[in-house]
């Protein structure tokens, strides 16, 4: 299976995304709430002028129904790149599968797994694309 390349001005925002994650948890540090990351995060973004949307409801067809609520995006930034954050020890083998049904859910082709509970941050960004 071949995959296109990313365009562009999308990578200029995956960019920004990863700038972002960057400074909260230079600022924070490791040991808080997923759920402070993402409104600190949501909210350096929305400074950048970013369109983020925070605990989208992602629908899920399943022979023919709509199940309402297939999942939550934790964020949609500029309604092509899904974040889901986490404030764990360390990804689980789980993590990864998630995100990619995400994106395939939600048609999406980049998504970034972002962990801020770890030593070394760089260790807790994964980038994902379809």
């Amino acid at each position: 299976m071949e995959f296109e390349k990313i365009d562009p001005e999308l990578d200029k925002v995956a960019n920004q995304v990863v700038d972002a994650a960057f400074k909260v948890r230079k600022a924070l540090g490791p040991g808080l709430l997923e759920n402070a990351y993402e409104l600190c995060l949501v909210h350096e973004l929305s400074q950048r002028g970013l369109k983020v949307e925070r605990q989208v409801a992602i629908p899920l067809m399943y022979e023919g129904m709509e199940i309402p609520v297939g999942f939550r995006a934790d964020a949609i930034v500029e309604d092509n790149i899904i974040l889901e954050i986490k404030a764990v020890e360390s990804f689980l083998p789980v993590h990864e599968p998630q995100i990619l049904t995400y994106l395939k859910l939600a048609n999406k082709r980049l998504g970034f797994l972002i962990n801020f509970n770890v030593l070394i941050f760089k260790k807790g960004i994964k980038r994902i694309a379809l």
